[in-house]
């Protein structure tokens, strides 16, 4: 596959994500946490109280995006939310020690993962598809399609 027009970048992209996430989703049915679910406990576990908006703009969600997946970690007792003192109309999210419990879980899943995804290329490769991967979030603005 040297040649530029049969690399089929938008096809391959598709598969590979198809495939991950359906690798995944087995996954989450052992550990209960969905990979949307992980990316918001690494978020807080990072900055713990973060405010909800700001959650989801680092997870790529909207407003009702985020609102489902914190309504959903609530009732699952992984995070609690408070209104933010400054401004009430504004809510922060907060670890729950269950919620601290399945980060540590997902932090071991997301090791096992990078592993299996880097197996047979070198570090410099990696970084190349890396930075290609993180290329999309300039190329391809969120709300450029909405």
């Amino acid at each position: 596959m040297n040649s530029r027009q049969n690399r089929r970048l938008v096809f391959l992209l598709n598969v590979a994500q198809r495939r991950l996430q359906r690798w995944m989703a087995a996954r989450t049915q052992d550990s209960g946490v969905t990979a949307a679910q992980s990316g918001l406990l690494f978020i807080l576990g990072q900055r713990d109280g973060v405010l909800m908006g700001e959650a989801g703009a680092a997870l790529d969600l909207g407003p009702p995006g985020i609102s489902g997946l914190v309504d959903r970690m609530t009732a699952a007792n992984l995070i609690g939310r408070r209104a933010d003192p400054e401004d009430g109309r504004a809510w922060r999210l907060w670890l729950t020690p269950t919620g601290r419990a399945a980060l540590a879980q997902s932090k071991a899943g997301l090791a096992e993962i990078n592993a299996r995804l880097a197996e047979g290329f070198t570090d410099a490769e990696i970084d190349v598809v890396a930075r290609w991967l993180t290329s999309f979030q300039t190329k391809f603005r969120r709300g450029e399609d909405e």
